[in-house]
């Protein structure tokens, strides 16, 4: 039994116990939305290699803010201090170093990836073809090879090329223009949705790609778009119609089709409620002893409540305004109404219900016992059999050279310590 409360079976000696157990992935991205894909991937149970080049790893490795024997800093302080960032993202996964520029760095790479499952990498447009590690010269090694690349805008379309963050990704995508409250500025979410986002979709289309390659014998390439995966997103909303109905697109906390649906102030803070059916909204009025609205035709339409939203939370913040939120979320859960607190990054930390279901772990560090702990999340799938998460921590650049390159290459030694000599790894 896990610390989740699902079952999970004892994984055989050398497996991992994963759903993608077996499976190889050779792991080529820097940043967020790529090393998120892999970290999923990983947390299936996937065998995911990284490979940076022989003097610089992952650019979140030396990035602050920093972990080490001496605690949590803005600045390295000593050779153990590893980025938080990568040591979270970089959770489950091995590391080798090669040069993928020279042509023995070329031929090794081609070696791996003869026994590879997928190759992930979220490089702009264009360098993988200077590589030389494009799908058509990759497939040409490993004809059953999933290739999917990651990008800001996608590998066709004429803004393919253009150079993306997180921050350019929510205002190109639309988000940033529906986010924030209706009289101010536009605004990102508060955390890199983008990034993660289209993690989370890569891992969809690598797996599905993979069923597939199962019954036809071939791998592809799998094209995923920063911008296309918001886009997929916001569209789900009619807000090109939001015109026509007389509503601005910026909300603020609420969405567009229910009423009442945002954030309300209590004695103490701030309780969000959400109200999305008929009989949500009759039991809101009787939890507020405002019974009196049943006969109102305007209160009781749907719509007329989206309309007139500003007069509809005016009738229930001053109810809430009345008590404190512990005692406004008693009354509405009672009844079963949708409502919860603002939880801020301390109240994550002590929620229960997270630690119950392993959401919350301590960041491991590769060398050192950290000087205080830091949390990561577990992992958010949960299997009754199967199991899921990360069995090591972030590993150091090329902790696993003599592994990947000596037990599943075959290199001896003496050819390794010349490899390393001549820095191809």
């Amino acid at each position: 039994m896990t610390r989740s409360g699902l079952p999970q079976d004892a994984p055989p000696p050398g497996s991992s116990g994963g759903c993608l157990d077996g499976i190889r992935i050779l792991d080529l991205t820097r940043f967020y939305s790529g090393p998120f894909a892999t970290l999923l991937l990983a947390g299936y149970g996937a065998e995911v290699i990284r490979i940076d080049r022989p003097d610089q790893g992952e650019p979140a490795m030396t990035g602050p803010p920093f972990l080490g024997r001496d605690g949590v800093s803005l600045e390295r302080r000593d050779a153990d201090d590893l980025g938080l960032a990568y040591l979270k993202r970089c959770r489950g996964k091995k590391s080798v170093t090669l040069n993928l520029e020279t042509e023995a760095g070329l031929a090794l790479f081609h070696r791996l990836l003869a026994t590879a499952d997928v190759l992930v990498e979220n490089f702009r447009p264009g360098v993988t073809a200077r590589l030389g590690i494009d799908y058509a010269a990759n497939a040409a090694v490993n004809p059953r090879l999933v290739h999917c690349a990651i990008t800001g805008y996608g590998s066709s379309g004429p803004d393919r090329d253009l150079k993306a963050y997180d921050l350019m990704v929510q205002a190109d995508s639309g988000l940033m223009s529906i986010t924030g409250d209706p009289e101010g500025r536009p605004r990102k979410a508060g955390s890199a949705l983008a990034d993660g986002i289209s993690g989370a979709f890569a891992v969809s289309g690598i797996l599905a790609a993979l069923i597939e390659a199962r019954r036809s014998g071939r791998g592809q390439f799998v094209d995923v778009a920063m911008t296309d995966c918001l886009v997929s997103l916001v569209l789900d909303e009619a807000l090109d119609c939001y015109g026509d109905l007389g509503l601005p697109v910026r909300q603020g906390n609420r969405i567009m089709r229910f009423s009442p649906f945002d954030t309300f102030a209590t004695q103490d803070g701030e309780v969000t409620i959400g109200v999305a059916t008929d009989g949500d909204w009759r039991a809101l009025l009787q939890a507020m002893e405002r019974q009196d609205l049943l006969a109102d035709p305007g209160f009781m339409a749907a719509g007329w409540r989206v309309a007139h939203a500003a007069e509809v939370n005016a009738v229930v913040e001053a109810w809430t305004r009345g008590l404190t939120t512990r005692e406004v979320l008693a009354v509405l859960r009672q009844r079963d109404i949708p409502a919860s607190p603002i939880r801020g990054i301390e109240d994550l930390m002590s929620w229960e219900h997270l630690r119950a279901r392993d959401m919350v772990q301590e960041v491991a560090h590769p060398t050192v016992t950290p000087g205080r702990s830091a949390a990561a999340a577990g992992f958010p799938v949960k299997f009754s059999r199967s199991r899921a998460g990360y069995a090591s921590a972030a590993p150091v650049l090329g902790q696993d050279n003599d592994e990947v390159y000596g037990s599943a290459l075959g290199l001896d030694a003496a050819a390794r310590e010349r490899m390393r000599a001549d820095r191809t790894i």
